[in-house]
């Protein structure tokens, strides 16, 4: 009885649209980063020499990548092409899970990170960017005389 008032395009409509909405309330850019569920995922962390930071970025060309530190904040933005047919090729997707478009990452730095000794890496489809701390901030003995 349902089948004949709801066609199966309907359904899969409201998915999409469910899922629009949940990422529009997902992706609340703050100075922080996005919030959970942003794109590319990231984990920052800090030894006593540096902060380390990977964005997990797979399928990604590492030239359409930028990466930019200014005023000490760490600046991550590019773009994912769709690999869905497009164009002129009529297709019904299905499940679209794989982030598509532009996206930007924004990290603040702590104040002893040093600008000019940032390294960046893309390998496997993680870009891991190390940014070394002043000289002044490491943890030093002190000797007592």
């Amino acid at each position: 009885m349902y089948r004949a008032l709801f066609s199966p395009d309907m359904f899969a409509e409201l998915d999409r649209l469910q899922r629009e909405m949940n990422q529009a309330f997902e992706f609340s850019p703050s100075i922080r980063g996005l919030s959970r569920g942003g794109f590319p995922a990231m984990n920052v962390g800090s030894t006593s020499q540096s902060v380390e930071i990977y964005a997990f970025a797979p399928g990604i060309d590492p030239a359409s990548i930028e990466v930019n530190l200014e005023k000490g904040v760490l600046t991550i933005a590019g773009e994912r092409a769709s690999d869905l047919p497009g164009g002129e090729v009529k297709a019904n997707v299905h499940i679209d899970e794989r982030f598509a478009g532009t996206f930007r990452r924004v990290v603040t730095l702590p104040e002893d990170a040093d600008p000019d000794r940032v390294s960046a890496r893309y390998r496997d489809g993680v870009l891991h960017i190390s940014i070394q701390r002043r000289e002044t901030a490491q943890p030093r003995r002190i000797s007592i005389q």
